[in-house]
């Protein structure tokens, strides 16, 4: 058992002592004790750690662990208002029995004798609240009980880093880092319901160089929302966000000077282009079997309804429905971004250019579904560039 795994049993089984014992017995102190000593082992290791709890899901840092999924307590932090919680290095046994004591509070819905709370509870060495994006403040301090909704513009800084660097792993070494890929799909569910009402962070391009990152975030992104408007298993969303996050990888493999070609492809770079397809499912298939979903979108998604497209099959067969998804999703993002040979279309003229390839391009209740969707979602779409991104970001350590 890992410590952060070790550290969070320990951390429940604390919780619930103290709901079955006063605040002067013996097994409440042995179980606070047991867990805020494995709180300080565990930061011996990592000063300042954090957890993020989302229903089925746990993240220590940017790592799920996975041996901790389907932990019910999970689910039940979540719905009490604790989806992220984050301990400063110098966290005390009286600030962590405080914050003990404030959880299950907000997991009993009930008011508990804590006069014998040890002092320093109110210090802010443990912050705690609803999930938002790396960066933000939306996390409470100890002892406010009231979590403030995200209403500040999304920061997606973090996750762009991630996406450059995975895309150099691949590059350089043919590594897929999945856990990576996992975290940032997660880090865009939520910034996705930020607040009461979806939005959609879509990134913006000033430079075309910055078109493969952006590109791929928008696209899980926008993959993600239509699996929702479609009522997709949650499961099944995040599924289709790494497929939609990693739909481009073989252009890993595509010489920049094809890539990035202002000009009409000639008929043998056209040829290297398309292989993306082919490279990119080669790539996540030999890399997580686990991935055979992402593999068969990397293959399939320029493939149209009425089987034209690229790559060319012998034996016509229906592609998987999250490359349908994926499909009109890319399309969408790539018409709407701007080109070294094109400008960018206006929202409305793609839309009307996916409805009327639907049936033949793309399929005709994904189309119909994803031009309400892009139609509803009007005045909720954030656009932001890697620029702008780069420009909130905090400056680094000198």
């Amino acid at each position: 058992m890992s410590d952060p795994v070790r550290f969070l049993t320990a951390f429940t089984q604390a919780v619930a002592t103290m709901a079955l014992y006063g605040p002067s017995h013996p097994a409440r102190g042995r179980a606070v004790d047991g867990a805020y000593r494995l709180l300080r082992d565990l930061q011996a290791e990592d000063a300042q750690p954090e957890f993020s709890f989302l229903g089925d899901e746990v993240v220590y840092g940017q790592t799920p662990l996975r041996q901790m999924r389907d932990w019910e307590w999970a689910a039940r932090l979540a719905e009490a208002g604790v989806q992220r919680l984050e301990f400063a290095a110098d966290v005390s046994r009286g600030d962590f029995e405080g914050f003990l004591e404030d959880v299950l509070v907000r997991l009993t819905l009930a008011t508990i004798d804590t006069t014998e709370a040890r002092p320093g509870a109110g210090r802010s060495s443990i912050r705690f609240g609803a999930l938002g994006i790396r960066g933000d403040a939306r996390l409470a301090t100890l002892p406010s009980t009231d979590l403030p909704t995200s209403g500040e513009r999304y920061d997606l800084t973090d996750e762009v880093e991630t996406v450059k660097w995975m895309h150099a792993e691949v590059s350089e070494r043919g590594l897929l880092p999945l856990m990576e890929a996992e975290s940032v799909v997660r880090s865009l569910a939520v910034a996705m319901h930020g607040d009461q009402e979806m939005l959609l962070p879509l990134l913006s391009l000033r430079e075309f160089d910055e078109y493969t990152t952006t590109h791929s975030l928008n696209v899980s992104v926008l993959t993600m929302a239509l699996a929702e408007a479609m009522q997709m298993s949650a499961a099944d969303v995040r599924a289709f966000g790494v497929a939609g996050l990693l739909h481009d990888l073989g252009k890993t493999r595509v010489p920049l000077d094809i890539l990035n070609k202002p000009g009409k492809l000639s008929d043998a770079e056209r040829a290297v282009m398309q292989s993306h397809t082919v490279e990119g499912a080669k790539l996540i298939i030999t890399s997580d079997r686990q991935l055979d979903l992402a593999a068969a979108v990397a293959y399939e998604h320029h493939i149209m309804l009425n089987g034209g497209g690229y790559p060319h099959r012998h034996i016509r067969r229906a592609c998987h429905c999250a490359s349908a998804l994926v499909h009109v999703c890319d399309v969408y993002d790539a018409l709407r971004t701007h080109r070294p040979y094109r400008g960018a279309w206006e929202p409305e003229k793609v839309l009307s250019y996916i409805e009327e390839g639907a049936g033949t391009d793309f399929d005709a209740d994904i189309a119909r579904v994803f031009v309400a969707l892009m139609r509803r979602m009007e005045g909720r779409i954030e656009h932001s560039t890697l620029a702008e991104l780069g420009a909130t970001a905090p400056a680094a350590a000198v």
